[in-house]
């Protein structure tokens, strides 16, 4: 039982585990912690990609402690970066992952794109997606209508 107050901390918690759990499995993880480091790196790359008004808006649909951690180091000027090709932008996900095991960056891209798709608002990861270059776009799955 939760103190009263507190119930924001409660519910962030609790979303951020189930988050954690699902991009785990989506992405065959091996623990929370590998699948907070992929969370973060595909939404910091994301982050940077939007242009500054949709990386807000974006960022208001998270839970509140992803949200945390998806501004955190945030510096809006000089964005949206320009990245456009799939590979800067993989390898930019890639540089923030630290496992000792060898992830390939599209499946967990992919994984984390396809939890924005379970959980964000109707419509969001559409226009989302839509602002992505078309090479980056592909790596968004299509909502699947069991989650809409």
């Amino acid at each position: 039982m939760s103190q009263p107050g507190l119930e924001v901390f409660d519910s962030t918690l609790q979303k951020t585990h189930l988050w954690l759990h699902e991009l785990q499995e989506l992405a065959h993880l091996p623990d929370r912690h590998t699948a907070f480091q992929v969370l973060r790196a595909v939404l910091h790359a994301l982050r940077d990609r939007l242009p500054v008004d949709e990386a807000a808006h974006f960022g208001a649909q998270l839970p509140v402690l992803i949200r945390g951690f998806y501004y955190e180091g945030w510096r809006p000027a000089g964005k949206p970066e320009r990245t456009r090709s799939r590979q800067e932008f993989l390898d930019r996900i890639t540089m923030e992952i630290v496992s000792p095991e060898n992830l390939d960056p599209i499946r967990l891209t992919r994984a984390v794109f396809e939890l924005f798709n379970h959980h964000l608002s109707q419509g969001e990861p559409e226009k989302i997606r839509g602002i992505l270059p078309h090479e980056i776009q592909v790596l968004w799955p299509e909502p699947s209508p069991v989650y809409r």
